[in-house]
């Protein structure tokens, strides 16, 4: 019954999974429309922070555990699914129109994350000084970048709203108390009211946590079956694991025809996970770092790299079915590598 156990956790998971998605991403929207702020805006903040809570929930626990290769494989494992993998099946879904703020802005900011970890990491390359690893020094680098960051979307929300004053300067907020619906493609998503649109979210990322931590603690302990190594377990099934609200809420974005939830949730994770994530593990115990490790960074870098320039390939600022299943086959790719470097 046992070794039943694991298998039951991962049904059950993907189940809350994909109904935690469906919530949050209608409640999300309703939210943006609520509060006359993009859905863009939404997607990298309160969506991206809340389905990075299980990569948040993981290293915290791994850095207190002392358990520096989940910890580290868990984000630049997560950040390549989340560009890779989310992205890649998102788009086959349909089609992904990204912002111009987001490609000039957003994406770059994601690239430097992840050669920020490069650089902070590599202490022996820089320096010749051992051993290689994220110090608390460097944790509390990344923190303020990540503050840089939330000060950024901050004003991006100021500008949004000033705009929409000059455009719609008499027209009053939704009323709150009947639910609508609007006019036009866009808008033939219900609109909540206020306090329900936060219901939603809050259900949605409750079912999001719970479905990905069942998942992952089922697939963990089937890998350990299996006898897979730890930076294994940290790099594919932690990783991807604690992907899964990501994946499960762009793909729902997608399917819904809300690409700007489904682009904001992946580059505001991927910069939630660098900044924040990896450098609070670093503040709370220093993390150490193998020559191996930057295979998996450069991996991170390229998929950033790969983004950017999808986006000015075929149909400019977006990413498109063709798009989409080449960075499926690149991330096959890397999990392949993975698997046989063990």
């Amino acid at each position: 019954m046992e070794k039943v156990l694991p298998f039951l956790s991962v049904i059950v998971g993907f189940a809350l999974l994909s109904k935690g998605a469906d919530v949050l991403v209608d409640g999300s929207s309703s939210l943006a429309r609520r509060l006359r702020v993009s859905d863009l805006v939404v997607g990298l903040t309160i969506v991206a922070f809340g389905t990075s809570a299980p990569e948040l929930i993981v290293n915290i626990y791994a850095s207190i555990k002392g358990n520096p290769d989940i910890a580290i494989g868990n984000i630049l494992g997560s950040n390549i699914a989340n560009i890779l993998l989310i992205l890649g099946v998102a788009s086959i879904l349909y089609p992904l129109t990204v912002t111009s703020n987001t490609t000039w802005k957003e994406i770059p900011l994601c690239l430097l994350a992840a050669v920020m970890v490069g650089i902070l990491a590599n202490d022996v390359l820089i320096n010749g000084r051992e051993p290689s690893e994220l110090s608390r020094i460097d944790g509390l680098v990344l923190l303020v970048f990540f503050l840089f960051f939330m000060y950024y979307v901050v004003e991006t929300v100021r500008k949004e709203k000033k705009r929409e004053t000059c455009e719609v300067e008499f027209c009053p907020l939704i009323p709150d108390a009947p639910e609508s619906e609007e006019k036009g493609e866009e808008s033939q998503k219900k609109v909540l009211g206020l306090w329900k649109s936060i219901v939603f979210v809050v259900v949605g990322l409750g079912g999001l946590f719970v479905g990905g931590k069942w998942v992952v603690d089922g697939a963990v302990e089937i890998a350990r079956m299996l006898g897979a190594s730890e930076t294994l377990i940290g790099l594919t099934i932690v990783a991807l694991g604690t992907s899964l609200p990501e994946l499960a809420t762009s793909v729902v974005a997608a399917l819904k025809k809300n690409p700007e939830i489904s682009v904001g949730n992946v580059v505001g994770s991927n910069i939630f996970n660098v900044f924040f994530i990896l450098g609070t593990s670093a503040v709370i115990r220093p993390l150490p770092f193998t020559s191996s490790t930057n295979a998996d960074i450069g991996m991170a870098i390229f998929a950033s790299v790969l983004l950017f320039a999808v986006l000015f390939t075929g149909k400019k600022h977006t990413i498109g079915r063709r798009e989409g299943v080449l960075f499926l086959i690149f991330y096959i790719a890397y999990i392949v590598y993975a698997v046989i470097r063990g």
